[in-house]
This record gives C-alpha cells, sequence and structure tokens, in this order.
C-alpha cells in the first residue's frame, strides 16, 4: 500500500465529497482533484520526463495538487520552505535534481530570483501576476491543454523530498518514498481516530513534515476535508473554525497561544473542535490549560523530526492528565530507547540504554524513517547508527514508558515550530562593520518556545546599538525573518571560549541572562 493507492480509495469513495477549502473561498471534490492531478502529472511528464518537480508557494490548492501529482508520477515533489532566501533556495535545490518550479504571486519574485541562481530551465505559474519570461508557463492553461491518461508511475515511487536543518548552514535534503509516509499517515489516523467526517484546519506551512505526514495526507486518506488557509491569523482562524464546523485543528504552540488569547476576547463557537495536535517546540503545563479552557480538552501533544516522521510519539490527552509535560509513549510503528548521550561528532551506543529516570539521547527506529540525506553521505552516517536513526534530542523516559524532553545533543534553536542554526545567524551579525564576534543562543518563551537571542562583542565601540543591529538584520536578504534575533546584549569584553577556542555557550547563559 502506498500513498497514491491510499488517495485512490478516498476519490472511489468520496468523488463527489469536498476535500479542500481554501481561504473560505475556493473549494475542490476529491473528484476534481483527482482529475486536476491527473492532468498536472501528465503535464509535468512531458515536459521533465522522468525529473523531478520543485514548488515554492503557500498553503495552497497548487502546493497541494503538485505534492499529489508528483505522487502519482512517483517522483518526488521538492517541498521549499517559501520562508528561506532566494540565495539559500537555490542552494538546497542543487542536490535534488529538479528541473522545473511551480510557483504562485506570493512568492514569484523569489521564484524568479531562484531560477536565476540555479540551474532550472522551466517554470510553471500560479496567480495574476504577469510573468514577461519565455521559459514561464501559466498553471492553468498547462492544467487545461493536459491529457487525463493513468499514469505509469516511476518505479522508485517517491513522495517528495523535505528539508531539515542540521550541522550545516544549507538546510539539508531528505527524500521520502510513498510507503514510509503511508506508514506515518495511517499512524496518525488510528492514533486520532480521524474520519471521513471530519473537518481538519491547516495552519502551518504545507512544506513541513507536520503539515504533510502528519495532518493533510492522513485527512485525504481518510476521506475528510481539508480547510487550508494559506497564511496564519488567529481570528480568521477561529472564524473558519466557525463558519466551517471544524473538527480538527493543527497547531505549534505559538499559533495555540494566539488562538486561546484571541479565544478569550472575541469568543467565537468552536464547539466543534475535537481534536487539536501540537508539537514541535516547548508544550507548557499552562499552554494545554489554556488551550483546553479557550478550544478544546482534546489536545494532543507529539514528537518527531524531519528525517524520521512526525509521529514518534504521541501523548493522549488523558495520558497528559497523568504525566503532564510528556510527550507521550512511543507509536505502534516505531521503537524508541534512550541511550548514553554523547557528542554530536560521536556514535552513541544502542545497546547502552539508561534507566528510568536518567537523561540520554533517543534513538529511533521505524519502516517508516528516511534512509538518510541526499547527496551527503558523512550526514547520513551521523544519522544512522547499527539501523537507528539519532534523534539529537535528550529526554528522561519514567517507570510507566513516558518520555520527557530535557534538550538537545546540538545548539538547535527551535522557535515557533521553526529551526534556527545559530552559526547561520552568526554569520550575518559579524558581517556588521562594527561586530568584532557574536554568539547566537536560544533562550525559553512561553510563546514562541524559544527566542533567537544574540550576545555581541563590539571591540569596545560606543557606536554600536541595538537598534542599528535589528535594522541590519532585518535589512540583511540571507536571513529569513523567523531567524532574526528577538534580543540583543552588548558585552564588555571578549566572549568566553574554551582552550579549542569555542565559545562557552553555557556561559553566555549564566553570564548574561542568570540561566
Amino acid at each position: 500500500m502506498n500513498l497514491t493507492d491510499a488517495f485512490e480509495r478516498s476519490v472511489q469513495c468520496h468523488s463527489s465529497k469536498t476535500a479542500l477549502v481554501v481561504d473560505g473561498e475556493q473549494s475542490l471534490t476529491y473528484g476534481d482533484l483527482d482529475e486536476r492531478t491527473t492532468r498536472l502529472a501528465n503535464a509535468l511528464d512531458v515536459r521533465i520526463p522522468n525529473e523531478r518537480v520543485a514548488t515554492l508557494a503557500l498553503t495552497s490548492p497548487i502546493a497541494i495538487e503538485v505534492m499529489l501529482a508528483s505522487q502519482k508520477r512517483g517522483l518526488g515533489n521538492v517541498q521549499l520552505p517559501f520562508r528561506e532566501s532566494s540565495g539559500t533556495l537555490a542552494s538546497m535545490l542543487e542536490p535534488t535534481e529538479a528541473s522545473l518550479l511551480v510557483f504562485d504571486d506570493a512568492n514569484a519574485e523569489k521564484a524568479l530570483s531562484v531560477l536565476d541562481r540555479s540551474e532550472i530551465e522551466m517554470a510553471i505559474h500560479d496567480g495574476k501576476k504577469s510573468i514577461d519570461r519565455d521559459n514561464v508557463e501559466h498553471y492553468e492553461e498547462v492544467i487545461a491543454d493536459a491529457s487525463t491518461d493513468d499514469i505509469d508511475p516511476h518505479p522508485d515511487c517517491e513522495h517528495g523530498i523535505l528539508y531539515t536543518s542540521g550541522t550545516t548552514n544549507t538546510p539539508k535534503a531528505v527524500s521520502f518514498d510513498q510507503e514510509q509516509l503511508w506508514y506515518g499517515s495511517t499512524q496518525v489516523i488510528m492514533e486520532m481516530g480521524i474520519e471521513e467526517t471530519d473537518t481538519a484546519l491547516v495552519t502551518t506551512p504545507w512544506y513541513h513534515m507536520v503539515t504533510t505526514d502528519a495532518w493533510m495526507l492522513p485527512h485525504l486518506q481518510a476521506g475528510a476535508t481539508l480547510v487550508v488557509q494559506s497564511e496564519f491569523d488567529p481570528t480568521e482562524s477561529l472564524r473558519l473554525i466557525q463558519k466551517y464546523g471544524v473538527t480538527g485543528l493543527l497547531a505549534v504552540p505559538t499559533q495555540l497561544h494566539a488562538l486561546a488569547d484571541t479565544q478569550e476576547d472575541e469568543e467565537y463557537d468552536v464547539d466543534s473542535l475535537s481534536y487539536i495536535r501540537t508539537g514541535g517546540s516547548i508544550v507548557t503545563e499552562r499552554l494545554i490549560e489554556k488551550t483546553s479552557e479557550q478550544l478544546s480538552d482534546g489536545v494532543y501533544n507529539t514528537y518527531g523530526l524531519t528525517e524520521g516522521g512526525p509521529n514518534l510519539t504521541f501523548a493522549h490527552p488523558s495520558l497528559q492528565e497523568e504525566h503532564p509535560g510528556t510527550i507521550g509513549r512511543e507509536s505502534f510503528t516505531w521503537e524508541l530507547r534512550v541511550v548514553e548521550a554523547v557528542g554530536p561528532e560521536e556514535d552513541p551506543d544502542p545497546s547502552a540504554i539508561v534507566g528510568p529516570g536518567e537523561t540520554g539521547e533517543i534513538l529511533a527506529r521505524s519502516p517508516g524513517m528516511s534512509n538518510g540525506y541526499m547527496d551527503s553521505p558523512e550526514e547520513t552516517d551521523r544519522l544512522l547508527v547499527d539501523g537507528w536513526l539519532r534523534t539529537g534530542d535528550c529526554a528522561e523516559l519514567d517507570e510507566d514508558g513516558c518520555l520527557y524532553i530535557t534538550g538537545r545533543v546540538d545548539n538547535m534553536i527551535v522557535t515557533g515550530g521553526e529551526n534556527v542554526y545559530p552559526e547561520e545567524v552568526e554569520d550575518i551579525v559579524e558581517s556588521h562593520d562594527l561586530i568584532e564576534e557574536a554568539v547566537v543562543v536560544g533562550r525559553e518563551d512561553e510563546r514562541w518556545g524559544h527566542r533567537v537571542t544574540c550576545v555581541v562583542y563590539a571591540d569596545g565601540s560606543t557606536e554600536c546599538e541595538i537598534d542599528d543591529l535589528d535594522r541590519f538584520c532585518k535589512k540583511h536578504d540571507e536571513l529569513a525573518d523567523f531567524k532574526r534575533p528577538r534580543e540583543y546584549e552588548i558585552a564588555d569584553e571578549p566572549l568566553p571560549r574554551t582552550e579549542t577556542g569555542t565559545i562557552e555557550r553555557d556561559s553566555i547563559h549564566t553570564e548574561f541572562f542568570d540561566e
């Protein structure tokens, strides 16, 4: 069984049922979605036979259609994160061998810049903007002119390529086939009891693994309806919940805070909500309480990662009552263990299992996990150890088998559900004329999980101002907004370093923030 088979079953059973509603306006039935994606798959096969397509778009019908059309072709869709800069996106495309880019109006300027910087020579544009380039076709014209013949899929049966941040500044490409993600999708249906009568709101960017495999694909597989919000706005989310009788909500903790606060002030009818999935950063007991009070008490806290999938653990609502703060127990297609933690450059021993209450690194394995990074064998060797996937997360396991995250093996900052690698931000801050050195750390934040915080040493310069630094970062075209520091401190002397010259990040927390 794979994702294409699952979607075909939904089409057979629910052809006239609404599959997608977008921003409260456009809607498509399962039959419509099936025909359009078959046409698109044929159109892509004509233009780029045996080659992949990349998509740079907001969460929208075209993002979902290209994803499903790519599944029908058996050639992965490269799911580009639209918040990244054009230079980073061009670098991200290099290992994927994608030869055509699909983009929308919201990302048109960035997409054209990507075309100029990459080896992609063809593109398809969806929207009303006028694009005066010979190598750019219009999306609806491409679909209208295409065949509805059945597709002969590529034998690799790929789903697509997603991206994760890691030990390099450029996010790494991870490829999944359809069987691997089918495990994750089916698991969500079973864990959360998703049915064809459900209506789920999509508020998170489509290119994230959790949105794809933990939300959109399970609901399409179950024959449910997706209400898609192209850009998150808490008031609009609540309006859509009320209008469409939404039963399921996926939201990272940052969004849950905003939704609960807005609901407290505006009081929409959200009685239809029966299940809420969250995760991706710190989920506090207070957030669970606030969400339960304002939205629904059916809150599932979950844990996953791009390389493995978003469904390693589930903390069902009843489990959280007995074990507050837990990310849950291992899911039924996963085997997890907590082993003695070692440094990022060392291989942990899968047999060195720690006891209950002891901290160690989570290792995981499942038929649904990826095979590693594309064109990055050294990184893959560090990721996969004797068939186990290294999560990089430290945790404790209690006597009842419940996991509690305690930190990261490396220094990754998770803010608002997005990953930020400190060295990338540090390089940009240090390019400022007045900055001698910079260190970026994550500070705990009730709303964002962690906030990006930067400490700089300006070599005694009295001219360095925090407002000037912030303006510099805001204007820098290689720094995505979610990576921009939200807090700055100016050090009076050089930053503390180890004997080997590495900045002592723990000392930064102690010296500047009393943590």
